[in-house]
């Protein structure tokens, strides 16, 4: 499996091929999976660029996003969108429109009861663990483990040369991640290089301007159908090579 992560907590200030509006994110993702993603995770925004776990910006952007693509579409409930972590959760419970799935990063305050809301209400949970963060041991006894969807072991360490390395280690911390799948992904240096390890490893992983503005020789990636395609190279090359 490998998951576009269209936009992020970037804003335009990171480029115009940041899809901030409902309409782009659907044309984004829509160039994606045409480039071969089979999932989709996306932030939706207010007006102004920034993240919101909104139930009316959510319902909007889902319902864009879905009308272009066949694909199972996520969406993101990090806390700096909404910091409390009470109203993260009654914003959770408010969506009109659901996704398919909805990460969650364990390091977070509430990302128990945000899950659970999740669950509750049949929406899939990815649950973000990042490397740097006692993000790992928390979900290890968590009792919610078992009943998530995948594991989002997302390596924070932007070094190209250290990003694997921290990525070994992040893994041998999830264990046997209560025999979850597991989705391996990197950021900014160390988005091709962890990229790169999932490939080799089997396992799923994701790409998108999220994650990285660059291709894999470092020129402007200009949008997410451009990423994935590199993407889908570079995992299968790694695959062949292991």
């Amino acid at each position: 499996m490998v998951q576009v992560c269209l936009n992020g907590s970037r804003t335009a200030a990171d480029g115009a091929a940041v899809p901030l509006s409902p309409g782009a994110m659907a044309e984004s993702a829509a160039g994606a999976v045409a480039a071969g993603a089979t999932d989709v995770h996306v932030h939706p925004k207010t007006p102004c660029g920034q993240d919101t776990l909104s139930p009316r910006v959510l319902a909007a952007v889902l319902r864009a996003v879905r009308a272009r693509v066949p694909v199972p579409v996520g969406v993101t409930t990090g806390a700096w969108a909404e910091p409390d972590a009470a109203a993260r959760r009654e914003r959770v419970l408010g969506w009109t429109v659901l996704p398919d799935h909805a990460s969650v990063n364990w390091h977070e305050p509430g990302a128990e009861e945000v899950a659970a809301a999740l669950i509750a209400r049949g929406v899939g949970v990815e649950a973000g663990i990042w490397s740097g963060t006692d993000g790992a041991a928390r979900f290890a006894a968590s009792p919610l483990g078992p009943k998530v969807l995948r594991v989002l072991a997302e390596v924070t360490d932007p070094d190209p040369d250290g990003a694997p390395d921290s990525a070994r280690a992040l893994l041998a911390e999830l264990g046997a991640a209560h025999g979850r799948p597991v989705l391996l992904h990197g950021e900014d240096g160390g988005a091709w290089p962890v990229l790169r390890l999932a490939g080799r490893l089997g396992l799923a992983t994701r790409i998108g301007l999220e994650d990285t503005l660059v291709l894999p020789d470092g020129r402007p990636a200009g949008s997410n159908a451009r990423l994935v395609a590199a993407g889908l190279r570079e995992y299968e090359r790694a695959r062949r090579r292991a």
